[in-house]
């Protein structure tokens, strides 16, 4: 497609990155619904998917451009911050659903959340996911591993708490 042809639906780059994070956003929020309604998936691994979802098509973005964008376009940057801090009502109702079953250990939700912002918000704004040669999805996923599993009872954790 031509610049000609984006000018007239897009008014500048600016609109057009906004409408990108947003269609990018709604895309995961799509994906995490298809995942919140299979019922096959026990809640330990809908939370795992959840919070590591990736629409199909998205894998091979570079999405460690993304902080790049915080000088030259603040606004859009803001807007992804945002989207990274909204919408975690699928994640804490899988934490309270996991920790009322007793598959999840007792955990502050908040903080919860506060460390995987932080741990995103990172990828973004340090450069270690090129130096340490990682894609933004093989990083997302070894966050989610390192949080889920930390926050999973074992059999050992289970049978104490009985």
């Amino acid at each position: 497609m031509s610049k000609k042809t984006i000018y007239t639906v897009f008014t500048d780059k600016q609109a057009l990155f906004a409408e990108m994070v947003d269609y990018c956003f709604d895309k995961i929020k799509e994906s995490e619904r298809m995942v919140m309604e299979d019922e096959s998936l026990p809640t330990v691994e809908k939370l795992r998917k959840v919070l590591g979802v990736m629409p199909e098509g998205y894998q091979e973005i570079d999405l460690r451009q993304i902080y790049p964008l915080k000088n030259k376009f603040p606004d859009i940057y803001r807007k992804v911050e945002e989207r990274l801090e909204n919408g975690w009502e699928q994640v804490i109702e899988l934490l309270r659903r996991g920790m009322a079953e007793g598959s999840i250990r007792e955990v502050s939700i908040p903080l919860f959340k506060m460390i995987f912002e932080a741990a995103v918000e990172q990828f973004f704004q340090r450069d270690i996911l090129v130096v340490n040669e990682l894609s933004y999805t093989q990083a997302l996923n070894e966050v989610v591993c390192i949080l889920v599993d930390g926050i999973v009872l074992t059999e050992n954790e289970s049978n104490r708490k009985e």
